[in-house]
């Protein structure tokens, strides 16, 4: 987890408020986490009826939310003013919007806790609200996390929750929901909802849990290409032509692709121990086996000629030249041409 996010959540557990809280950045995650936190444990529930005001950006102008924000508790500690989708404040872009939100942040009101939700992008620090607004309120700027960092996500999300998870079942995790935090989060929770009292996530339980074959997937498609276990991959392949609802084609070719670009880079990197690989890949090291075994296997003009293949593939599976070829035909066709 980030040490921004850490700090704030520890201040916060501690019961340390600050008068203003500017969240931004591409990771909702984080942000969400944090005001749920307030919204659920700055003010008792007998408090929040007078108390909390939780507005949505594009609903309000920065005059409305500081006139909440400028209002005093009623027999209460203090009052929490949430702004949810703050991105979307009519003039918070606006030199009059940042001027009035300067303004406030400079001399808050120490009982407010004003909190904003400023998601999938952050100020413009060209401009003096996104230079000058962190001097006096708490700021947050989150990014997406790399690929090499989702196993960390997962290992502190399940030891917060006193939960084990072997090294194979974190992994899967990673590669098949990828890095969106919120569904991560939700898949590991939905996880630990049907896990028998005493037990951890193994891999098998991820696999049933999202509806993953633990034969034939995409994961175990990879691992027969880069092996040329031909007679492995046409199972998997007849699975998947017959059962394209539950195992959509495209995200599978996405699949793949993502693993060839990255195989490309990975050909062309000075340090191909696993630990410069995992580095330079940003991938987690359990991960990296795979792709040292298929540099072994695949000479770079392959690899190229492979990212060409399934590129068209991609093309086929959107619309664009597809012929009579239906999704499974596709797939079955594009294996083949990496193997070959």
């Amino acid at each position: 987890m980030d040490a921004n996010v850490k700090k704030i959540l520890s201040d916060l557990k501690a019961n340390k408020f600050s008068p203003v809280y500017f969240l931004q950045g591409e990771e909702t995650f984080y942000i969400d986490l944090i005001s749920d936190y307030i919204e659920k444990h700055a003010l008792a529930d007998s408090e929040r009826g007078f108390n909390q005001v939780i507005v949505y950006g594009k609903d309000v102008t920065m005059a409305t939310i500081l006139t909440h924000a400028r209002r005093f508790p009623m027999m209460a500690q203090r009052q929490v003013v949430l702004v949810k989708e703050a991105q979307d404040i009519q003039d918070l872009g606006k030199e009059i919007g940042g001027k009035l939100l300067l303004d406030y942040v400079s001399k808050a009101v120490p009982t407010t806790v004003l909190v904003f939700c400023h998601k999938h992008k952050s100020l413009d620090k060209r401009k003096e609200l996104g230079k000058k607004i962190g001097q006096w309120a708490t700021m947050l700027d989150t990014k997406k996390l790399y690929d090499n960092q989702l196993p960390e996500f997962v290992q502190e999300y399940t030891k917060d929750k006193k939960i084990s998870v072997d090294d194979r079942a974190v992994h899967a995790l990673c590669e098949f929901v990828g890095n969106d935090l919120h569904r991560l989060a939700n898949e590991i929770d939905k996880l630990v909802i049907s896990l028998p009292a005493g037990e951890g996530i193994t891999v098998e339980r991820v696999m049933n849990q999202v509806g993953v074959s633990k034969e034939y997937n995409i994961f175990e498609l990879q691992k027969a290409i880069v092996q040329r276990d031909s007679l492995q991959a046409a199972k998997i392949v007849n699975y998947i032509e017959r059962n394209t609802k539950k195992n959509p084609v495209i995200p599978a070719v996405a699949y793949l692709f993502s693993f060839f670009s990255k195989l490309l880079v990975a050909s062309q990197a000075t340090d191909k121990t696993e630990k410069g690989l995992a580095s330079e890949l940003r991938i987690s090291p359990y991960a990296v086996r795979d792709y040292t075994l298929a540099l072994r296997q695949f000479p770079v003009a392959k690899i190229i000629d492979n990212i060409s293949s399934i590129k068209d593939a991609d093309l086929k599976l959107k619309g664009v030249n597809t012929g009579s070829g239906d999704d499974g035909q596709i797939i079955r066709e594009l294996v083949w041409r990496l193997m070959n």
